[in-house]
């Protein structure tokens, strides 16, 4: 392992235009006493004997290439969920993916969130998940019905996040008072033995939200920071309250490994490709638990770019860097274990982060934010051995402003690169061809943040942007160019087509790529013209709202499904 890096405030850096910026003296000042300091070294190797890569599946290894069904699990829309998809429909979605010859299916983040948040990438905690994915049909201990708000919530077009949250709250509660089997009581007492003191603080965050309300920055001094002492008491004068939120998370976990299970007996062989969020929110559980190991004061964003000129704040915290390295990277290790717990894949979002973090001081706006490096060799060789023993492969999210060897080094360690079709242009707007991506990486043509493949043809995106006052960073002229570049480069690959050109056209295109995986997007596939997430808007756009347009058991029955499955089969896709 090499000598360890300083981790360090960059004082000037290059923003995605090729922009040189320096941090301004007061910034770099702010910055500085947030982290304690400007910089730390520690002595010696930080992670010794790990393995040289992180965990290659066996496909890849043999040469194959596959592709993977891309679900925001939230939107789906099925005749049984409570309007908000679950467990049972990812379950159910498996087996679709096998049905279509896909490797696995890929969801959004599973984290846990605050009671009525729609982002998944804001997460109250990345180490536990999120109860509104519980099926509670598929529970033992509920005794089952329909009730009109159900109904109601099932026949929404957007998720009723803090409906669908009451619904499933009092028939948790409900469930939790019937649960008297001996070998299920037995099973939880070993969830909780298992997952331990984490667990034990989470349902005491739970708990003390419930009587305080967020964030708990505002809570009675003695519980912001509160003693073990303190936690215990809280058990001893609560015992069926922790117990309750120790039960959710019990149910969460058995229903996502019950998914686990099911995709090995299919055997697909990735199964579930989870997604782990960059940060998690400031007044969440995570940020209470394990205060310091967090940067205070600080949040994660990004410097202007193309497409998002002003900025971003994304409102979330980050790990200390010097706390990672004094504690082993326990709570980096904690947090990979628990998103891998269930994994074949996890792709990591923002992997940029594993060597710096653009970090703003909260409430001061992206112009006054600075990277901060990270003990990045380090990291990746801790991503390496949990890697390795869960047996999980790792993608890097790895799009922005890349330093130079950043990149380089990620594939050097094992992590896929993650590759976005509308991003890979050379200087004059022509698109890569497939023989010009690499082998180790998933593609796909685009992401939540970005138009949907109808979307981008109609030019339906520029003109939400423009409606609600955001610069959309690309034209009506300049799109259109775009769309005669890619007409272009599938014409190069013998790929035509009557009229416009098709998602299943662009699916051939990309599924002749070297790249491992292929990532479908199911809005792709089904043609849905509105994006997932506008990044830049909160209140002025449904961000993480929209359910999908097709109810989950009618997608195998759609010719537009079954001839892009066939496509991806003829392209040597299909398992």
């Amino acid at each position: 392992m090499d000598a360890p890096s300083d981790w360090a405030i960059e004082r000037s850096y290059f923003d995605a235009f090729g922009h040189a910026n320096a941090v301004a003296a007061e910034d770099f000042a702010h910055l500085a006493e947030c982290l304690g300091g400007d910089s730390g070294r520690a002595a010696g190797p930080l992670v010794p004997d790990a393995p040289p890569q992180a965990f290659q599946p066996g496909f890849a290894v043999a040469g194959e290439r596959r592709w993977v069904l891309a679900v925001q699990l939230y939107a789906v829309r099925s005749r049984r969920n409570w309007g908000h998809g679950d467990f049972t429909d990812l379950k159910n979605l498996l087996g679709i993916a096998a049905e279509l010859g896909a490797a696995g299916v890929g969801v959004n983040p599973l984290h846990a969130l605050a009671e009525g948040q729609a982002s998944p990438y804001s997460p109250s905690s990345r180490l536990f998940l999120n109860p509104v994915y519980i099926d509670l049909d598929a529970v033992p201990e509920f005794d089952g019905g329909t009730t009109d708000e159900i109904e109601r919530l099932r026949g929404l077009d957007t998720v009723d996040y803090p409906g669908v949250w009451a619904a499933k709250l009092e028939a948790l509660r409900a469930a939790y008072g019937r649960l008297h089997d001996p070998a299920r009581l037995a099973a939880f007492a070993a969830f909780r033995r298992e997952r331990g003191e984490a667990l034990a603080r989470f349902a005491a965050f739970e708990t003390l939200k419930r009587r305080y309300g967020l964030p708990w920055q505002d809570w009675p001094a003695e519980w912001r920071r509160p003693s073990k002492a303190a936690l215990t008491a809280l058990r001893d004068a609560e015992p069926a309250e922790i117990e309750f939120h120790e039960y959710v998370q019990w149910l969460a976990d058995d229903q996502l490994h019950a998914c686990r299970e099911h995709a090995r007996a299919l055997g697909l062989p990735v199964g579930l490709y989870l997604d782990l969020a960059v940060g998690v929110d400031c007044g969440g559980a995570d940020a209470w638990a394990d205060q310091a190991a967090l940067a205070p004061g600080l949040s994660i964003g990004a410097p202007p770019d193309l497409w998002n000129p002003a900025g971003q704040d994304w409102g979330i915290a980050s790990f200390h860097p010097q706390v990672l390295i004094d504690t082993d990277f326990a709570l980096f290790r904690h947090t990979l274990r628990a998103v891998m717990r269930h994994a074949g894949a996890v792709r990591i979002d923002h992997a940029l982060g594993l060597n710096r973090l653009f970090l703003i001081p909260q409430g001061r706006g992206a112009k006054h934010g600075a990277y901060v490096r990270f003990p990045f060799r380090a990291m990746l060789a801790v991503l390496a051995q949990e890697s390795v023993a869960a047996r999980c492969l790792v993608i890097g999210e790895d799009l922005g402003t890349v330093p130079e060897g950043v990149s380089e080094t990620l594939r050097a360690g094992g992590v896929w690169s993650y590759r976005v079709a509308l991003f890979e242009r050379w200087d004059d707007g022509s698109f890569r061809q497939p023989d010009q991506y690499p082998a180790q990486a998933i593609v796909t043509f685009s992401t939540h943040d970005l138009p949907t493949f109808a979307g981008w043809m109609t030019e339906h995106d520029i003109a939400v942007k423009r409606g609600i006052g955001l610069d959309p960073g690309e034209g009506g002229q300049a799109r259109g160019e775009a769309r005669a570049r890619l007409r272009e480069a599938l014409a190069w690959q013998g790929i035509h087509s009557e009229g416009e050109m098709t998602f299943t056209d662009v699916s051939r295109f990309l599924a002749r790529t070297p790249c491992g995986l292929l990532a479908v997007p199911i809005e792709d596939a089904l043609g849905v013209v509105d994006q997932v997430n506008v990044p830049g808007t909160v209140t002025e756009h449904p961000n993480w709202l929209r359910r999908l347009p097709i109810k989950l058991e009618d997608w195998t029955a759609r010719k537009d499904i079954q001839s892009l499955a066939s496509a991806l089969r003829a392209e040597g896709r299909g398992i």
